[in-house]
């Protein structure tokens, strides 16, 4: 890993603990925790969003940081003495594209800063060891790295089949003692450890229901995305390097961001046995792969000849799938996945319902906010679909400001007037994905 990654937001110090894990590969690193210090809280705490969510306690970023000073020297006095304590996590719910909710935790505004410490100091140590496979939640690297991944695959890389792959609630089905143990690998400074068993033994309370899960990491925290990296790279990466690559005949690659990930395989035959196998891998570390989000499939280019038909898979929330070029031949593209686009639209819409008696200047400000959000993640090249996105947000906006009042109607060559006034921001390109 190069030393240009590992200097994202680091300290000095933590340049070195990075230095020294870098040198020291397989070898387990001694006294961390004092890099959990009161200037490591205080970047913690600098990194979190004034308006984040509150915690169990009801307190705020910005109240905490009016006592900054005060309080992160008691917290910090109550980590060495061993007498901190994890507040329960506040458990609220999100809708997902199909339908259901995904549970998120929201840990008081101290917790946060604590994580945030703590992920910094393991970030040090794990980014020497992380593989040119993972992308997610990694300084340097994006969802867009994972896409651009995915085009040199199967563009240059001679892959032809694919294996899709979902998890089955990752972050809540990590078995922790085997983490720890992971982490042990590497960590030989038990004050560390505690603290992270900390973070990890944490009640929820969900409304007036207060639960103590066996097992996850709880998603939301600042310390699970990188203990989930920390897992599947024990769980997958590591396991497809060095246990399966070598068994096979043809090319492979590995693709993942966080536990999103797809495999590329230049042979079938080479596919249909990582297909069979990888489940069972997942199950010795309590991870279960959903049976109908995990499939194989033929991505040749579509074929006239013997009837192949275009195939696609999703990654990362979009829909791959081959494109004619200019030139009459084939390239791998990508558009915004359907149900994303579809949650996006309704979002936007019920947004406008809500919110359709504020000042028109007001509106106009937060569905720039959206479609610019929207535009920076989808506006790569070659995705049409973000034009649909703005449509619809006209449609709607129109819809809801003509219906705020019964005495005066907004008809749409009045509201296209306002547009000259506030126009919405048009698709472009954020993000060139490939050539």
């Amino acid at each position: 890993m190069n030393g240009a990654m590992t200097s994202v937001r680091l300290s000095p110090e933590l340049l070195k603990v990075a230095e020294i894990a870098r040198r020291k590969k397989n070898e387990r690193i001694l006294a961390l925790a004092r890099y959990v210090d009161e200037g490591a809280l205080a970047r913690s705490l600098g990194r979190l969003k004034p308006t984040a969510a509150v915690g169990v306690d009801g307190v705020t970023v910005k109240q905490y940081e009016q006592n900054q000073e005060e309080n992160l020297r008691a917290l910090h006095g109550r980590m060495k003495a061993g007498k901190y304590r994890h507040q329960p996590i506040r458990r609220v719910y999100i809708p997902k594209e199909n339908g259901t909710k995904r549970p998120i935790g929201i840990s008081c505004v101290e917790d946060k800063v604590v994580q945030g410490a703590i992920a910094d100091v393991l970030g040090a140590v794990y980014e020497q060891d992380f593989l040119e496979c993972s992308y997610g939640f990694r300084p340097g690297r994006s969802a867009h790295d994972a896409m651009r991944a995915v085009d040199r695959a199967v563009m240059r890389g001679g892959v032809r089949w694919l294996l899709e792959a979902d998890i089955v609630s990752f972050f809540d089905s990590v078995d922790r003692k085997a983490l720890m143990e992971m982490l042990r690998g590497r960590i030989a400074d038990e004050s560390l450890m505690r603290l992270v068993g900390k973070c990890l033994h944490v009640g929820i309370l969900d409304g007036e229901e207060y639960t103590t899960p066996s097992g996850g990491t709880g998603q939301g925290s600042a310390l699970s995305p990188l203990l989930g990296n920390i897992y599947l790279h024990h769980v997958l990466d590591t396991w497809f390097e060095n246990e399966i690559q070598p068994r096979l005949k043809g090319r492979a690659v590995l693709i993942r961001y966080a536990d999103d990930f797809v495999i590329g395989f230049e042979t079938e035959e080479d596919a249909r046995r990582v297909y069979a196998v990888l489940p069972k891998r997942m199950a010795r570390y309590s991870l279960k792969l959903h049976d109908e989000k995990t499939r194989l499939l033929d991505f040749r280019p579509p074929s006239g000849e013997n009837g192949r038909r275009s195939t696609t898979f999703d990654f990362l929330g979009f829909t791959v799938h081959w494109q004619r070029t200019r030139g009459g031949g084939w390239r791998v593209a990508c558009k915004t996945r359907r149900a994303r686009l579809a949650r996006t639209i309704k979002s936007v819409t019920e947004w406008c319902r809500r919110h359709r008696h504020l000042p028109v200047a007001t509106q106009h400000k937060a569905l720039m906010q959206k479609l610019t959000g929207h535009y920076n993640y989808f506006g790569v090249n070659g995705n049409d679909r973000p034009r649909v996105l703005l449509e619809t947000t006209k449609r709607a906006w129109h819809k809801w400001l003509n219906r705020r009042s019964q005495r005066s109607r907004m008809s749409w060559e009045r509201f296209n007037q306002m547009l000259k006034q506030y126009p919405l921001p048009n698709p472009r390109v954020c993000v060139q994905l490939w050539a």
